[in-house]
């Protein structure tokens, strides 16, 4: 039991009592035992640090909103920076008491510890691909000249810190194989730093790129170059909250300074406008895809580069759909669209006459999400969700049906990428009961072959993994993946984990996980949704979870929760509810809205704060999903949702453990700061309610393997106690 108490003077009289209990009932030995110690772990008054709440308060659209805590926005201060450390020093303090923690540690190090690949490119007549040996803390980049050959160590980021915490973010290779620009990120960040390495030698060139951002680096069909986006450098101690507005296109020769970088596109007049730029095959168009924010409309733009002083062409300005370029047979282009298709179909428009009347579809809308295409030689590969689980799907240029693909079984794939004039192409496999495992497909012989397949601790066949249907709020029928160890009891008694994300139509698929292996082996049932919001259904099922339709994503999860307790999976006290990001905002909204309904919250890098969500980075852009809370239609809609303005004084609430990171520029970490002040001043309940701050982390992307081991280590061993799991070490 966990008492939380605010008076001193009752906390001592508290201790003095339980004291005496211990001592009289159990023997002095009791006083080494959980619940009866005073050392920060189990069974110790949680004395939370002083938040300081303010007396700010706005005035939006007429309503007056309190602010208390948001001097917490500062990240730089030396009060937040102390804050933070006295908030993780009572968290790190509980969670080192609990019983079990070592014991998960060490089990998901052994299954962590395996090879890990990565789905090879063939560039150049080399191979290119990642590898992780089991622990490295960063997957290491290696190149071989043959798909059977010696592979070498071409980029190994663990050599740039000595904590693992510089990621190698993104790499592309120029067309003869023979350069590679490389990205870095450090501590998490979004910012990136671009290095160019010669392929031979292994060694850099002197090139240097700073300030770019949601970008890669796209090479010219020379070799002499790349197109890259950037951002203007931040204000000095600004970088990591800064908005980021006005992203332009540039294009860096080798060999030469950025300062030099031609500057290839930009927009004054469209502060929010993103862009990215990259050259056809042939190397004859320079194609500009023009997004806002996470809008899934976009626009594209070309230049003919075979015509001197030719100029930009918005051949899609409109915005009124998703288009994103597959390839090209001369002036004939073909995209991937939503345009009259919301599910996704793939279309050709001759650049000479590309009247909307003028286009053809290529492959027509299908009852099943369309999610990405390829093109080899004269063929249109499709890659497709049906109910969220992956179908291959092959087309030739004119619309002929060629055939399915035929996959390793139920689940998810990636891949498929290539030049067009390439005989093969790699994709990887993954289900929730599948390591990753990449194959190579004869894309003349139409078979696959597996290329690498991990050999991990743990038997597939002790486990059951199955999709069932449940009905939402509205009688919307939502799919959820259920996944456990054989033999499992339906009594109701099983402690869940229900992980959600519900946003920016991105979907949640079957896929391998350690973490959730070493759950299922401690008796556990992990739970996915695929909630409104996300992409499963296509833009419908998206466009019903977004702006005034978002209630619709936390009914689908709260429902999922509801059907795990009929079908006697488990219990309100038995259920942990997780996400991150915007899976963040959907636990806080959901433990604010319901919070009987779960034993335990775990809110990852959430959006909390969803009336100034849009003054930090690049948090503008997620107004297509959100609505702006400058608009009053859609700020009355926020502040009925906002997790950080929906905490009520005197509520029990589950025990709750927030996380995020201090490099974190995509949800500045203030939403995570500030909801936990407001919920540790607000919780009356007996349940901790903590908050644990990653050092020189970000996001996610890009953290080091020996962080990831601590942090789902420390969620376990949080939930599986206050779920009242009895583990021991």
């Amino acid at each position: 039991m966990i008492i939380l108490k605010k008076d001193k003077k009752m906390k001592q009289i508290y201790w003095i009592s339980r004291l005496v209990w211990c001592v009289s009932v159990l023997g002095g030995a009791a006083l080494a035992l959980p619940g009866c110690g005073t050392g920060g772990g189990p069974g110790v008054a949680l004395e939370y640090p002083s938040s300081h709440p303010s007396n700010q308060v706005d005035t939006l659209h007429g309503v007056k909103v309190p602010d208390p805590y948001r001097w917490l926005e500062n990240a730089n201060s030396a009060k937040t920076k102390a804050w933070v450390d006295a908030q993780n020093k009572v968290t790190m303090g509980y969670l080192e008491g609990l019983p079990g923690r070592e014991r998960i540690r060490k089990r998901l190090t052994e299954l962590w510890n395996y090879e890990k690949f990565g789905t090879p490119r063939k560039i150049g007549g080399r191979y290119f691909f990642s590898k992780n040996d089991g622990l490295q803390n960063q997957s290491v980049l290696y190149v071989a000249e043959s798909i059977e050959g010696e592979a070498r160590v071409l980029i190994d980021p663990n050599k740039l810190s000595k904590d693992g915490t510089v990621a190698l973010a993104s790499w592309s290779v120029s067309n003869d194989g023979k350069k590679i620009a490389y990205a870095i990120s450090r501590s998490g960040s979004d910012w990136r730093e671009f290095k160019v390495r010669d392929v031979d030698t292994g060694k850099d060139l002197a090139d240097h790129i700073l300030w770019a951002k949601f970008t890669g680096a796209d090479w010219s069909k020379d070799g002499k170059g790349f197109y890259y986006s950037r951002y203007d450098k931040p204000v000095e101690g600004k970088k990591l909250q800064a908005q980021n507005q006005f992203q332009k296109v540039y294009y860096h020769q080798v060999g030469t300074p950025q300062s030099e970088d031609r500057l290839v596109y930009e927009r004054k007049d469209q502060a929010k406008w993103g862009f990215g730029g990259w050259e056809t095959e042939d190397g004859n168009y320079l194609m500009i895809h023009v997004s806002k924010g996470t809008l899934r409309k976009n626009g594209i733009f070309y230049k003919d580069l075979k015509t001197e002083g030719a100029e930009v062409v918005e051949l899609l300005k409109d915005f009124d759909a998703a288009y994103y370029f597959v390839g090209n047979d001369g002036p004939v282009f073909y995209f991937q669209t939503t345009h009259g298709a919301p599910r996704g179909k793939v279309i050709a428009i001759d650049t000479r006459d590309a009247g909307r009347e003028k286009w053809r579809t290529v492959v027509g809308e299908s009852k099943d999400t369309l999610r990405s295409v390829s093109m080899f030689g004269d063929k249109v590969y499709a890659q497709y969700l049906k109910d969220a689980q992956s179908v291959v799907r092959t087309f030739s240029t004119k619309g002929e049906w060629l055939g399915e693909v035929k996959l390793p079984g139920i689940g998810s794939v990636s891949g498929f990428g290539g030049k067009r004039d390439a005989k093969e192409t790699f994709y990887s496999f993954t289900s929730f009961t599948t390591p990753y495992t990449i194959y190579r497909y004869d894309l003349e012989g139409k078979k696959s072959e597996v290329y690498k397949k991990p050999s991990v601790d743990f038997d597939p066949n002790d486990y059951v993994a199955k999709q069932v249907f449940y009905t939402s709020k509205d009688g919307t029928r939502v799919p959820m993946f259920i996944t456990h160890k054989k033999g499992v009891k339906l009594d109701g008694e099983n402690p869940t984990y229900l992980y959600g994300y519900g946003g920016f139509n991105i979907s949640l698929t079957p896929r391998f996980s350690i973490s959730r292996l070493v759950w299922m082996e401690l008796g556990g049932v992990y739970a996915q949704p695929s909630l409104r919001g996300g992409g499963e259904y296509g833009k419908a099922w998206h466009d019903a979870g977004t702006k005034l339709n978002k209630q619709n994503v936390f009914d689908d999860f709260i429902h999922a929760a509801k059907y795990l307790t009929e079908k006697k999976y488990t219990n309100p006290r038995k259920i942990a509810i997780a996400g991150g990001s915007n899976g963040g905002l959907l636990v806080g909204a959901c433990m604010t809205q319901k919070p009987e309904m779960f034993g335990v919250a775990l809110p990852a890098v959430g959006v909390m704060d969803m009336l100034r969500y849009h003054k930090f980075t690049i948090g503008w852009a997620w107004a297509s999903d959100y609505g702006s809370p400058d608009e009053a239609v859609h700020f009355k809609n926020l502040l009925k949702y906002s997790p950080l303005h929906n905490l009520k004084d005197g509520t029990k609430y589950p025990a709750t453990m927030v996380t995020t990171a201090d490099h974190d520029d995509r949800v500045v970490p203030a939403h995570s700061y500030k909801f936990i002040a407001r919920l540790q001043a607000a919780h009356e309940g007996e349940r901790p309610v903590l908050i644990r701050i990653e050092t020189k982390a970000g996001h996610g992307a890009g953290k080091p393997t020996s962080k990831r081991i601590a942090e789902v280590t420390d969620k376990y061993v949080f939930t599986l106690y206050n779920l009242g799991v009895k583990l021991s070490d």
